[in-house]
Parts: C-alpha cells; sequence; structure tokens
C-alpha cells in the first residue's frame, strides 16, 4: 500500500478523479471526505512538518488554513482555491491583503520553534562563506550592511509566530475567508521578517521599491526599520542561496531589490 493510500484509508478520504498533483516541495492532492471538500499534503523529505502543524494549530484558521488531520509526515487540510492566489490580484491591493494578513498572523507563538534571532546569527556569521562559495557576487558594501543589520536584528528576540515564506503563491482564496496563508514555515520572532519574499516575488511589477514597502509596513502596522533591515538580510541570503541551487531569475530580481533599498554606491 503506497503512502497516499494508507492516508486515504486512515482518513476516510477519496481523491478527486482527474486531477494533477499540487507542490514543489510536497505532494498536495484534493480529496474529499464524505461531502466535505479538502486537500491531502503528503509531506516532502526536507520539510518539516511538526512545525508546520504547531503554528497552523495555533493560528487556528485564523488567518491561515486549518487543519482537519495531521502526523508527522503528512495534513489534511480544509479546501482552498488551489488556482486563485494573491499573485492573480493587482499588486497595490495584494500589498494591502499581504499586509493585513501579516499583522492577522501574529500570535503568541507556540513552544519549540525556531527563533528568528538564531537565524540571523546565523546569516551574520555565515554571509562571508557563502559569498565567497558563489564567487562573491555582492558587492561588499552590500554584504556589509546586510552583516551589521543582521547582529543589529539579534538583540531583540520578539514573541510572536511568524510565517516564514509570506510570498504571493502562498496566499490562496478561500471560501469562510477571502485570502488564507498556506506553508508557513514558521519561527518565533518579530512579524516584520514576513515582508521579504512580500519584496521580491513580483518586483517586476514594481516602480517604486520603497512605497512598495511602505504599502506593506502601513497595511501591517509594522516597524518600518526593522522591516527594511529584514528585507535587507533576507534578500541577501536568498540571492547566495538561489545562486547555490542554480536559480537564475531569483538572483536577478535580488539585487535589483537591494541596489533600489541601498543604491548604487555597493557596485563594484
Amino acid at each position: 500500500m503506497s503512502a497516499v493510500e494508507e492516508l486515504c484509508a486512515l482518513w476516510g478520504l477519496e481523491l478527486d478523479p482527474g486531477q494533477r498533483a499540487f507542490g514543489d516541495w510536497n505532494l498536495v492532492l484534493l480529496a474529499h471526505r464524505g461531502s466535505e471538500p479538502c486537500v491531502l499534503r503528503v509531506s516532502g523529505p526536507e520539510v518539516n512538518a511538526v512545525e508546520e502543524v504547531t503554528a497552523l494549530r495555533a493560528w487556528n484558521g485564523r488567518g491561515a488554513v486549518r487543519v482537519l488531520e495531521a502526523r508527522s509526515d503528512a495534513m489534511l487540510l480544509e479546501r482552498l482555491d488551489p488556482h486563485r492566489s494573491l499573485r492573480t490580484v493587482k499588486l497595490p491591493d495584494a500589498l494591502e491583503i499581504a499586509g493585513d494578513l501579516i499583522r492577522t498572523l501574529s500570535v503568541p507563538a507556540p513552544p519549540g520553534l525556531p527563533l528568528l534571532v538564531d537565524i540571523a546569527r546565523e546569516y551574520a556569521e555565515g554571509l562571508d562563506a557563502w559569498q565567497l562559495a558563489q564567487g562573491s557576487p555582492v558587492p561588499p558594501a552590500w554584504l556589509d550592511r546586510a552583516r551589521t543589520l543582521a547582529i543589529e536584528l539579534t538583540s531583540d528576540p520578539g514573541t510572536d509566530l511568524v510565517h516564514g515564506d509570506l510570498h504571493f503563491d502562498n496566499i490562496l482564496a478561500g471560501t469562510r475567508s477571502p485570502w488564507l496563508a498556506i506553508d508557513p514555515k514558521p519561527f518565533v520572532g518579530h512579524p516584520e521578517r514576513s515582508v521579504a519574499e512580500l519584496m521580491w516575488t513580483r518586483l517586476d511589477e514594481v516602480t517604486d521599491v520603497h512605497g512598495t514597502l511602505a504599502a506593506v509596513v502601513r497595511a501591517g502596522g509594522l516597524d518600518a526599520d526593522r522591516a527594511l533591515a529584514w528585507t535587507i538580510v533576507q534578500t541577501t541570503h536568498y540571492w547566495l542561496w538561489a545562486l547555490g541551487a542554480g536559480l537564475t531569475e531569483d538572483p536577478v530580481r535580488c539585487h535589483r531589490l537591494l541596489e533600489a533599498l541601498l543604491g548604487t554606491g555597493g557596485d563594484r
């Protein structure tokens, strides 16, 4: 019996016919449990489903998809619309919705989740090595600024539950609520960490980077300096990670975003 067949038997599911699987890092299948539409997600080998379940249960449907059943390697989730993400909404409106969602998701974090201060410390200590491994693509002044900001971010840990991958494709249309977050990759810290992915995933549509950042900060009631710091730090890290992963378009976007935020003075 396959893992999917076992889960269907365990949770009383019937897979929807004629569908294609969704998901890049997980196997995501549309199903029904009786008359209830739902989604079966079988976790990939690099995905920590336990932490995601902890976060989703803490939100309990408030701003995020609701968990119906779970075990260490799989989840049964309420059905959202896999064909309608926030990427389909005009950018100014999408920024308002995403910022508001960041505020909604800012609840006291449950115990046992990774700390953002540890991530910031890892970045501060690892940037030079990652930069060297990728042939030093980030201008030195920008790398220095990212390192300094990462160190500063370790000084105030924060206690909120934070969605660590809140880009437009991870916000789907729902029925009980217009928009709900999925795939949280949760942390404990400050909600401003959630801004970075929103800044680069639709950068090709952005004409005013500072105005875009300000729109998310305003909609979420966020701290502008901390949002800027996390955006610079996370964008620098993602640039280097994306190069190592063989991505081509995202490093270019990261370069453009940092240039808009830090100016051209960092170029060689």
